[in-house]
């Protein structure tokens, strides 16, 4: 069911609301979150399309802001707000508003939607294009505990990443940072079986202007305390992880975007499913958490300019008595892929 409102207020949107949950039969509502779209005309289809999948396992009142740029000053002048309400098939599960945004009223977003929040419930903002540079600081995006943005799709996908780390704030997390999940767990869950693995060097593959090759090798780095270098390939995505180890090479290899190959010194080859996943996928991922992601933060913070560069060597009279840490845990990387390990930094000419 659908409702039309024109040049409409936050109060009519919310009685629309209660009018077609009564029409369709429905009038309770089981929603655990709302998730607040920012984007434009011409991404707000395939937007809605991901949250309303999405939406089967996380049910929400979904609300999408659609900020309309007028051409002239007088029209600029005017404030009017223009909404579509979706219940029943038409939204999911859970219920949709669209908000088209005219004039003065674009500079407080955040007055329109605040009324529409479900109350004592969770606030997700999700920008899938153009987010802001500090995403905690906008006005809508200060009304949520988590924050999500798409690093990939900004003009300069590495220099957003930069941008990511210099604002980033508890609740913030990326797209990019959710493509790589299960490569973070796969990498662990290879590393747990090779316990006390010492990791000298550590290279990621994949194609450029992907930021998610930065993001990937950023944790490596920040994990193992070993170089890292971060190639240039064809794609598609991610296509591969080299760890340079003592006894050999760790490798995980995904030409196709689908199917991946591991090898390890001693083992068999092994095929493991690695397929790219859509937009709604991680999304949903992201909704299943509303903490603070910590390794994403210490990854992001760990600088794009870091890659590439050894580590620097520890002094003579401390070198002896720095603990050896161990390397990543499969277990913490579950959900999240939130891994934890270290291996023992080498000098960058010892190769």
């Amino acid at each position: 069911m659908k409702i039309d409102l024109t040049d409409t207020t936050a109060s009519k949107i919310n009685n629309a609301l209660v009018q077609g949950r009564r029409a369709i039969g429905t009038p309770a509502i089981g929603m655990v979150l709302t998730l607040v779209i920012v984007t434009d005309e011409e991404h707000a289809y395939d937007a809605l399309k991901a949250a309303n999948n999405a939406s089967r396992e996380h049910p929400s009142r979904k609300l999408v802001v659609i900020k309309r740029v007028s051409r002239s000053p007088r029209e600029r002048a005017q404030a009017r707000l223009d909404a579509e309400v979706r219940v029943g098939v038409d939204a999911g599960a859970g219920e949709t508003v669209v908000l088209r945004l005219y004039g003065e009223v674009i500079d407080h977003a955040q007055s329109v939607v605040l009324p529409l929040l479900l109350p004592d419930a969770p606030v997700v903002v999700w920008w899938p294009v153009g987010s802001p540079a500090n995403p905690a600081k906008d006005p809508l995006g200060a009304l949520g505990q988590r924050r999500v943005t798409d690093a990939y799709t900004a003009e300069d996908p590495v220099a957003e990443l930069s941008a990511r780390a210099a604002h980033y704030a508890p609740g913030d997390t990326d797209l990019a940072w959710t493509r790589i999940t299960p490569w973070r767990s796969m990498l662990a869950a290879a590393l747990d079986q090779q316990p006390g693995i010492e990791i000298t060097s550590a290279e990621v593959e994949g194609e450029p202007y992907n930021p998610s090759g930065e993001l990937l090798a950023m944790w490596l780095a920040d994990r193992l305390g070993a170089p890292v270098t971060r190639s240039v390939s064809n794609g598609p995505g991610l296509t591969a992880v080299r760890l340079e180890t003592k006894t050999g090479v760790v490798t995980l290899d995904r030409p196709d975007g689908s199917l991946a190959t591991l090898s390890m010194r001693g083992q068999p080859d092994r095929a493991v499913a690695l397929k790219r996943r859509d937009t709604a996928e991680l999304l949903a991922e992201e909704l299943r958490r509303l903490d603070p992601d910590d390794i994403y933060a210490s990854s992001v913070k760990y600088g794009v300019d870091r890659l590439n560069q050894a580590p620097s060597a520890p002094k003579a009279d401390e070198s002896s008595a720095a603990p050896k840490p161990s390397a990543p845990s499969q277990g913490q990387t579950q959900g999240q892929g939130q891994a934890q390990g270290q291996s023992q930094g080498k000098k960058a000419a010892k190769k």
